[in-house]
């Protein structure tokens, strides 16, 4: 964490605020024809986030192909027939319109559709080719969700089902080129999906301020984003209509993304990704949740004074030892009523630690680099069997 040298670089135009969707028909588009990306559940058609995106595509002059297949968590298949239907229809564009799948899936899709062969090619980890990413099809991200920040930074996170492997890719081409974050499209979010996508985003910041690259930017950017997502996350999960809640909760979310973009998550996330890439039906956001506290208590005498920091900043108490973070991380948890979550509720057993720990280290082994210090594969199943219920 050097204060004397660090990059920065968020090339992403962002509109924040509520009603600022309607500014997409005079905004300055990438393209003429847009492929529209959004989920295979029901919600962006029932709310009519849909119907109002494709008509404010269509006030601006440019037509909208829509592929609706994502999954929450997404997978390999799903991008390679997106990239095809882009390619098939001219598409010169891509809109993700929804939560943070759906936005990775639309990056992921946009460099599918103007490079040869398969996905995992571009992979860096486990089975993945390695190969550059040298362009992509420009992106416009539209979040329905706050949590992952993917609207601000260039990683995506997909899920590959014949290797059961979930890794990030992304390069400077799959920085969005226009973002629009209106927190009136998150008020039908229901308060168990508010909370995980909400810890998504705090842990996003925690991780930043805690790992090795951390710097001056990317910790002004955690410090307000762990603030506000204490103070207002429990709001938001309580009381959905509360737009102030969601505002705050939506702008906390973005700042994580903006860490990600200058610092990175530690090895929670390849934790939390080797568990969802063999049982895809636990959320991310639970999945992070549920070994969070193991996770952070591990490293508490390793970053003493940052766990301080997040502390008294979060509450605005003097804090006496590093543990007050991990309890006020708990607190926080029982304010949005998910400090109960189960991983056995998902199939997990503890038969499936050492296979989570090898592919932790194996797919996204890379984010172990930025930890506060080296973790031994027995300490990762260590925080696997301290957060089974």
């Amino acid at each position: 964490m050097s204060e004397k040298t660090f990059s920065a670089h968020i090339p992403t135009k962002l509109l924040f605020g509520a009603g600022q969707l309607a500014k997409l028909s005079d905004s300055a588009l990438p393209g003429r024809k847009a492929l529209v990306v959004i989920s295979a559940g029901t919600s962006m058609r029932k709310y009519g986030y849909l119907d109002r995106v494709v008509g404010l595509l269509g006030e601006a002059g440019v037509e909208s192909v829509v592929f609706d297949k994502i999954l929450p968590n997404p997978v390999k298949s799903h991008v390679m027939e997106g990239a095809a239907l882009c390619r098939e229809n001219g598409c010169d564009f891509v809109v993700g319109l929804g939560g943070g799948s759906t936005i990775d899936s639309a990056k992921t899709i946009a460099v599918m559709a103007v490079n040869d062969g398969d996905l995992w090619d571009y992979v860096v980890g486990g089975t993945g080719g390695r190969k550059p990413i040298r362009k992509a099809l420009p992106i416009v991200a539209i979040p329905t969700t706050a949590g992952t920040g993917t609207e601000i930074d260039p990683w995506a996170v997909v899920t590959n089902e014949d290797t059961q492997e979930k890794v990030g890719i992304g390069c400077p081409s799959t920085f969005p080129v226009l973002s629009i974050v209106d927190p009136q499209l998150m008020l039908s979010l229901p308060p168990a999906l508010t909370a995980y996508q909400g810890f998504d985003a705090f842990f996003h910041a925690a991780e930043g301020y805690i790992a090795g690259c951390a710097s001056p930017m990317s910790d002004l950017y955690a410090l307000e984003a762990v603030r506000l997502l204490y103070k207002y996350l429990p709001v938001a999960v309580k009381d959905g209509r509360n737009l102030k809640a969601r505002t705050k909760v939506a702008w906390a979310s973005t700042l994580a993304g903006m860490v990600e973009a200058t610092s990175s998550c530690t090895s929670e996330h390849s934790l939390e990704h080797a568990m969802s890439a063999f049982y895809p039906e636990l959320p991310h956001g639970a999945g992070l949740i549920a070994i969070s506290k193991a996770y952070f208590t591990t490293f508490k005498n390793d970053r003493m004074k940052r766990y301080m920091k997040m502390f008294e900043t979060m509450t605005e108490k003097k804090s006496a030892r590093p543990s007050d973070f991990v309890d006020a991380l708990v607190y926080m948890q029982q304010e949005c009523g998910v400090d109960g979550i189960k991983l056995s509720d998902y199939g997990i057993s503890p038969v499936d630690f050492p296979r989570f720990a090898d592919k932790a280290f194996d797919s996204m082994g890379g984010l172990f680099d930025f930890d506060p210090r080296p973790l031994s594969t027995d300490e990762v199943v260590k925080i696997y069997a301290d957060s089974y219920k």
